[in-house]
This record gives C-alpha cells, structure tokens and sequence, in this order.
C-alpha cells in the first residue's frame, strides 16, 4: 500500500518525499506541464511563483530557525534552495529555475515515487491522501474540496515585476545591503533612491495609477487582501508616507552619491545566480502592465527600465483550518485524507513546505495505523500546526516568526539574544521529539 499526493508544490514535493523516504511508496500527481494555472510558468515541480526570497538565514531568525528544523527532518527543498543560493545579504534568496529543477530532479530519480501527470478532479475517498494543490487549485478539484469542506476563505496574492539588471541606470543607483548585511562583498541588493520630490511624483502616479480587472468569479468572491501581500498601490493609498515606512524604507542605507540617507529607496534583489534579473522587493502589484511600465519608471535609477515579468495578482484559497484540520495536517472527519501547504493557511513558501513535510511524514502513520507525528508547540514547525489547528474565529494565514512560541522561562530583554534562545530551546525541543517516535522521522 501506498499514499497519493496531489500537487508537486513545495508542500507536495515535501509530502512525497518524506514518505518515501520512509519507504512508503508514493504516487504524486501534477497537472503541469498538461494544464498550468495563471500564475504558473514552469513546467518544474516546486515553482517560485512570487518572490525568489526564502526570508533569513540566520539561526537566531524565525525564519532560519524552520529552515534548520525542516533540514533535520530530512527535507528536499532546503537543501536545494542552499544548492541554488544568490546574494541576498542575510536572506535566503534562490535562483528559481535551478532550484525547481533541482527538487524535481530529486524527486524524479527517488525510486518509491512515481510521478503521474494530469488534473486531477476529485479527492479519493478510499486511500490515504495528501492535498497540496496550493492556492491556485483547479475549478474541478477545488469544487470536490468545497464539497467536502464547505465554504473556504478566499484572499488575493500578489507578485512583484522582474526587471534585466543592464536596464538599471546605476549612475543612479548603488549596491548595498542594509546595514552593510551583505555576502557578496559587493552588496547584495540594487538600491534605487529618490529625494523627497521624486518620491511625492511617484506617490502621486502610483495612487491614480488604473488597476486590472478582476475576473468575474474572482470580484464574485471580494477582495480581501492579506498584509504580507499587501499591492504597493493599496499601501500607497493608505498616506502619502505609507510604503516610506514600508517596502519603500530608506532606514540601514547610505547613498555614496550625496552621502545621505535617502528620502526613499526602492530595492531589487537577484532574480537568478547570473545575477542578469532582479526583483522589486516588495513591490507586488496589480496594476495594468502599461501602468506599471509608466509608474515604476519614475524612479530614476528605473527610468529606462526592461521590465522581463510584469507584477500579477491572482485569487488565493485557504481552508477553515481549525475547524477542519489536526495539528498533524489530517482531516477531522477522515484521517486518511491529509492536506498540506498554503491551503492550510500558512504564509510563505517555507512554511508551505514544512506543512507538506509533516503531512507526508503523518500520511504514513495514518497507513501504519499509528498515531500522528506532533511537534511540540515550542518548536516553529509545531507552533505553526498549533495555529492551523487551534480553534480562531477570525482565523488568518501565519507565518513564521517567534511571537507564536511560548515565553521563555527566564526572560531576555536582548531580543537577538532572545531568538538565539528561543531557537536554541526549539532544536533541542525538536531532537527530544524525534528520538521519542522511536524511528518513525
């Protein structure tokens, strides 16, 4: 016997190969290259569909403490996405091609996996199961997922535009990273800075800026957009200094060309080791395409600017998690179906597969008859469970960071020294769990 996982995604790729790396013969269906949704480009397993960052590095970070985690649970993403690293100055940034190849290259040559290609429309009720269709999943399965779950919740995405780095005017730009937290030497990120005139012309075009329709079933839903993937044209909307406090913050950064601190500061990250794309971090965006050429290139260092992928936004799904899931990522009403990934309602891509690597390890305990892997609530993978499955009547995706951990006994007032802390007590949590299942991960 064998588990199904539906969705070769970061949390499916995980799901797949967790079990099969604990000798569970697994068959993982993807629709791509067959049917791609609208966000979709690639006809790799694990595509990066909005940002290439995988937030911090650092150990004593939230983000890098679930890295570390999901690395010692055996995972196939972050060991990839180390493999395909840019300079991203303290974050985890990958080339997103070489990294999705990668993984799927992985996943292709494990001999318990068998990939089948095609949409698949309707979750089976006879076998142990693993959903991680992500926040695109097709009409088909999404209305068998409806049946079975009732209403979801429905929130939008937004990515950010991709634009060639010889098209950026560097006599108005510098490199650095804030705070001079960088890894290349040379500094990791493309500053694009603006003084106070500029940044008020920008402001002004971005807030009349036209925006593109949404689909008819998309403004049947609402528009509910969540903060971490707030468009720049909505936050702009809320003051004039709005994104200068926010992806726009000029704070760790000084302009060798004045010696000052900008007004304002746009900054592109590596798209690709070749270092040949960048990003506008933060820059998620639903503006028409020729809106966003006429907009973006009022910053002068991108007056000139080739833009390689415009900024897109498309509807995001997620389930009721608390009243439908466990903290093992299993069904309710059904243990043997399990889902996994932003669905669930966890925010980003590492955390996205961190739910798909403990629903795969969970999908084989429900097919040995035994009990769920739960992780203790101190470490970041079990606090993330915790919130999907604990009961919230205003319940909303989460992503990691340290204030879901419980309080340290003795307190820190040194927050780095805290987080060093709190991550210390999370790996030392994690290991006691581990021995404790005896050999189960």
């Amino acid at each position: 016997m064998g588990i199904t996982v539906i969705g070769a995604g970061l949390a499916g790729c995980e799901a797949a190969f967790a079990a099969a790396e604990r000798g569970v013969p697994v068959t993982l269906w993807e629709m791509k290259p067959v049917q791609y949704t609208p966000a979709h480009r690639q006809p790799y397993f694990a595509e990066l569909v909005c940002s290439n960052s995988l937030k911090a590095r650092r150990l004593e970070s939230a983000a890098g403490l679930l890295k570390e985690e999901m690395r010692r649970l055996g995972s196939v993403c972050v060991p990839s996405a180390l493999e395909h690293a840019v300079p991203a100055g303290g974050a985890l940034a990958v080339d997103r091609d070489a990294f999705s190849q990668a993984v799927t290259e992985k996943i292709l040559a494990h001999p318990l996996i068998t990939v089948q290609q095609g949409e698949f429309t309707d979750i089976p009720t006879d076998e142990v199961t693993v959903v991680a269709t992500g926040p695109l999943t097709s009409d088909a399965l999404a209305a068998s997922i409806a049946r079975l779950c009732g209403d979801g919740l429905h929130f939008y995405d937004a990515a950010a535009p991709i634009v060639t780095a010889e098209s950026v005017d560097m006599s108005s730009a510098f490199r650095a990273s804030r705070y001079d937290r960088e890894e290349s030497g040379e500094g990791d990120y493309i500053n694009c800075p603006l003084n106070k005139e500029e940044y008020e012309a920008f402001h002004e075009a971005l807030v009349g800026a036209e925006t593109a329709p949404l689909h008819a079933f998309d403004r049947a839903q609402g528009l509910t957009v969540y903060e971490g993937c707030m468009p720049i044209e909505v936050l702009a909307k809320r003051g004039l200094d709005s994104i200068r406090f926010g992806p726009m913050k000029p704070v760790g950064l000084r302009d060798p060309h004045t010696g000052h601190r900008p007004w304002a500061v746009v900054q592109l990250r590596a798209e690709n080791a070749a270092g040949t794309l960048y990003n506008l971090v933060g820059f998620q965006t639903n503006l028409k395409f020729p809106e966003q050429k006429r907009v973006f290139s009022l910053i002068p260092a991108l007056k000139n600017a080739e833009f390689m992928r415009y900024g897109v936004m498309h509807r995001n799904t997620f389930l009721d998690a608390p009243r439908l899931l466990d903290a093992g990522f299993r069904f309710k009403q059904d243990k043997r179906l399990l889902f996994a990934g932003q669905m669930t309602g966890v925010e980003g891509y590492m955390e996205s597969a961190a739910s798909g690597l403990l629903a795969g390890i969970n999908a084989c305990r429900v097919l040995q008859d035994k009990p769920p892997f739960i992780l203790p609530t101190d470490t970041m993978m079990g606090a993330l469970a915790a919130h999907v499955s604990t009961p919230n009547a205003h319940y909303q995706p989460m992503g990691a960071n340290f204030g879901i951990l419980p309080s340290l006994e003795t307190p820190i007032r040194d927050k780095k020294a805290r987080y060093a802390a709190l991550s210390e007590r999370a790996l030392a949590s994690l290991e006691k769990a581990v021995a404790k299942e005896n050999g189960c991960v």
